[in-house]
């Protein structure tokens, strides 16, 4: 029975921060470094698609759109299993305002791209490509893939193209004109799986979220492919990502989005979220709660915890420079296991945890001893079976560093079945 059950023990622990009597001082360096960390673009507002919330003029740019697409298509066309031409279905509408937004509510340049897309979409055989075995078995889960959602419900497809810094990888993915195509098909893939997750409904989750690390990134190798992929889904799949989070950036990208930059129109750029590499996690959790971000990126999300459905919520915190931090959970019986994640987001730190009982004498039992935790060290995850009634501390000290850390943490009580 887990900790949700009115059978189990779970009081609402105790976080305690002890401050470090000769904390070390930032440099101005640091401190600028902090402040600059994360660099983001003017800020985005994802349309409600709610026609009452449109302007006069742009509720007639949508009439406008509809009456000429009926005129143009005469037959019955669709996207992503919608009837484009069907009366009174606000899902057209969503559609077909994603288009408008596209083109600046502009009719004309919106039905050219709505018919472009529908010709590209027959062309391309798009319907049918979620059907198709690829052959990117082995690059799913790791290159691109859904994982969780964001703190508005958005579905998160995240991208990592640092494996093809492999000369061999490159070579089987990349290595000859088909082989591009058929990665791009499988791009389209990967991206109609986040499609089908949308509702297309006013005030509903009609985007999603894209996460692209840039760690380890080949620069020149893959810049055909990357091209490809930002015209392709530029052209066809408007207003379908509602941020574009960019982690781990190197030092030259500045060089690499000047290639691609004039692929983008202002309204995409202003999407975009841009951090430096060692602030990944700080980043991902102003927009993904920690249990829904992967444990690569600091997060307590691991691939096969869709098997047990909704993930357990986790609390955040944060670790000062200078400071320890003692997460104290009280009310556990004897008898009864306890299971915890804790995670820690940038840098290095001391991590232990000791198991304290209730009863008067009784020694502290030393549950992981303290070890130094690295920076790219994933999500600690471990059980303690409770003999005696008392609580369990984690420790996290931070005493020996001037950064302030972000941290997450969750965990599960399960009473002995004798106890119930």
């Amino acid at each position: 029975m887990d900790s949700s059950s009115p059978l189990s023990v779970q009081q609402p622990p105790n976080l305690k921060h002890t401050q470090s009597p000769n904390p070390t001082r930032k440099s101005l360096i640091t401190s600028l470094m902090e402040a600059t960390s994360t660099l983001r673009a003017p800020s985005f507002k994802e349309d409600t698609y709610f026609i009452s919330h449109l302007k006069p003029s742009d509720r007639k740019s949508l009439n406008d759109l509809k009456h000429k697409l009926l005129t143009s298509s005469p037959h019955s066309i669709s996207m992503w299993g919608v009837p484009l031409l069907a009366n009174s279905d606000d899902r057209a509408d969503v559609i077909l305002l994603k288009f408008l937004r596209a083109r600046d509510f502009n009719v004309h340049d919106a039905l050219t791209m709505v018919l472009n897309c529908l010709s590209w979409r027959k062309e391309f055989g798009a319907d049918v490509v979620l059907d198709e075995d690829l052959g990117f078995k082995d690059l799913e889960g790791e290159v691109a893939y859904l994982q969780g959602f964001d703190r508005e419900g958005h579905p998160v497809c995240y991208n990592d193209y640092g494996v093809f810094k492999d000369k061999e990888m490159y070579d089987n993915v990349f290595g000859d004109d088909e082989k591009v195509k058929r990665f791009l098909r499988w791009r389209v893939q990967v991206l109609e799986r986040g499609i089908k997750m949308l509702n297309f409904k006013p005030g509903g989750v009609n985007s999603i979220i894209q996460v692209t690390d840039l760690k380890d990134m080949p620069k020149k190798e893959l810049w055909v492919a990357t091209n490809q992929i930002v015209s392709l889904f530029q052209d066809n799949y408007p207003e379908m990502v509602a941020k574009k989070i960019f982690i781990n950036v190197p030092w030259y990208f500045s060089l690499v989005y000047s290639m691609f930059s004039p692929f983008l129109t202002q309204r995409s750029k202003s999407k975009f979220v841009i951090s430096k590499e060692g602030n990944v996690a700080e980043t991902l959790y102003k927009f993904i709660s920690p249990e829904n971000v992967p444990v690569q990126y600091g997060g307590l999300s691991r691939p096969s915890d869709v098997l047990d459905g909704p993930p357990k919520q986790a609390s955040e915190f944060t670790i000062k420079g200078g400071e320890k931090v003692n997460i104290q959970i009280e009310g556990i019986e004897g008898g009864a296991t306890i299971t915890w994640d804790l995670v820690v987001g940038r840098w290095e730190l001391e991590y232990s945890a000791e198991f304290v009982p209730n009863a008067e004498g009784s020694y502290t039992i030393v549950v992981e001893k303290q070890r130094r935790m690295a920076a790219n060290d994933e999500a600690v995850h471990n059980s303690f079976a409770a003999r005696k009634a008392g609580k369990l501390v984690l420790s996290v000290d931070n005493t020996a560093s001037s950064c302030r850390k972000v941290a997450a943490y969750r965990y599960v009580v399960r009473k002995s079945p004798t106890n119930m």
